[in-house]
């Protein structure tokens, strides 16, 4: 199943499906799933990157693939106004319970329906990984901030070193696979986060894309280790 799997992500438009199918399937999981894989670390991941934020009272946030809300909660209680986005209806739902103060938009990262320079801060928890390109959703990104605004990301990173990469991929596919015997009755349900890893350009990839997209000082800020990555990057 892994060599379909990463054989049908490795195309734009076939990771567009399988994602889009994948997160209305887990989404009343969501929150269960992101605790066990982060070993229960996940909210002090989220608080930091909403301290690195720096939000004030006069800061409009985007929260892009908002999920269930966590980002998008906290900056709500900061910032003048956050926006969460997510492709998941379901996403969307449980993430107004979680920020009713938010406005919450069905949409797609990479073709955002905002103005150019709309917001001082965009953040994404998980996203960059999950997107069919790239590229394209920090362009997007970069449109709807104005210029100075911020961007910050947390994601699982990919380890450059092929030992640490590897035994990595392994465990995760491991308690991927348990998981969603468990939560889905599919063992292939969760085998999507090490397969989306394997492909992934890691955070010094990362990095080098959002400066070649136009953001300047671009910082990455390693967590558990190096496993998983803060960005923080800055429009030019």
């Amino acid at each position: 199943m892994s060599g379909t799997l990463r054989s049908t992500i490795s195309t734009p438009e076939g990771k567009r499906r399988y994602v889009r199918r994948l997160f209305a399937t887990i989404a009343d999981r969501y929150d269960l799933i992101t605790v066990v894989l982060s070993y229960g670390l996940d909210r002090r991941w989220k608080r930091r990157l909403i301290a690195l934020a720096d939000l004030g009272p006069r800061d409009c946030v985007l929260d892009l693939a908002c999920g269930t809300g966590d980002l998008l909660s906290a900056a709500a209680g900061r910032a003048h106004r956050a926006v969460g986005v997510d492709i998941t209806h379901r996403m969307l739902q449980l993430a107004t319970k979680r920020a009713p103060h938010a406005a919450l938009v069905a949409a797609d990262m990479l073709a955002l329906p905002f103005a150019d320079a709309r917001f001082d801060v965009v953040t994404t928890g998980y996203g960059l990984r999950n997107v069919p390109d790239l590229r394209a959703a920090l362009a997007e990104a970069r449109r709807v901030l104005a210029p100075g605004g911020r961007l910050l990301s947390l994601d699982f990173n990919r380890p450059e070193r092929a030992f640490v990469r590897a035994a990595y991929l392994a465990y995760l596919t491991v308690v991927g696979s348990a998981l969603g015997l468990l939560l889905h009755r599919d063992p292939d349900t969760y085998r999507y986060i090490p397969e989306s890893i394997r492909l992934y350009p890691g955070a010094v990839g990362v990095a080098r894309l959002m400066e070649e997209a136009g953001f300047a000082g671009v910082r990455v800020v390693p967590l558990l280790g190096g496993l998983m990555a803060l960005h923080l990057a800055r429009k030019r």
